[in-house]
């Protein structure tokens, strides 16, 4: 088995105003997706899913990394990452997640930022032009909510129902605005309430 690419498809997203308020630094946010025939799709139901993955999931995700940092314009400027998978209806939501959940796929993303938290995720069946969400969290700190940022992006003629979209979000930045403060700050007080 190996991984037929019929496309790949980049997406820039750059916010410079937020809540009517402009910002000195504008956030960019950047999703890198690739389009592949679903290995599994029209076969019945298949055992061994990780054997056949195994030696094509690190391929794949050394590929995809290394256009998502080009098209952000390098590592160093990553914060935030995630990932996506949507797989077409003749395929199954394990196809989708088997792809973006095995680390000799994740890995090659979580080396290249020197990352410390774990990448946010979704996987989900859809058809052609169905809405892609990839969610994202600090690259070092699960708890730092200004950057629980999500990107949202949409292929016209993808998935189609042999095909499953794989997709990495980066962003260079969190919410132009954070007001809400950092899971930490919760956490304390919720302590110091319950103290009380």
């Amino acid at each position: 088995m190996s991984f037929e690419i019929r496309k790949i498809v980049s997406y820039v997203e750059e916010t410079l105003i937020e809540g009517g308020k402009a910002t000195d630094k504008p956030v960019t946010m950047v999703g890198l997706a690739v389009v592949m025939k679903n290995p599994w799709a029209g076969r019945g139901f298949v055992e061994d899913i990780r054997s056949e993955l195994n030696p094509h999931a690190s391929e794949l995700g050394e590929l995809m990394v290394k256009r998502l940092i080009d098209a952000i314009g390098g590592a160093d400027k990553i914060e935030a990452y995630g990932k996506a998978a949507v797989v077409g209806a003749d395929g199954e939501i394990e196809h989708a997640s088997a792809v973006i959940h095995n680390l000799r796929f994740g890995n090659h993303y979580r080396q290249a930022v020197n990352a410390k938290s774990y990448l946010s995720f979704t996987n989900k069946r859809g058809g052609p032009g169905t809405s892609i969400q990839v969610p994202m969290m600090h690259k070092d700190d699960e708890g730092a909510r200004s950057h629980y940022v999500t990107l949202e992006m949409h292929i016209e003629d993808a998935p189609r129902a042999d095909e499953i979209v794989v997709v990495l979000g980066a962003s260079d930045g969190g919410r132009l605005h954070p007001r809400i403060g950092s899971r930490y700050i919760d956490l304390e007080e919720l302590a110091a309430e319950q103290a009380q």
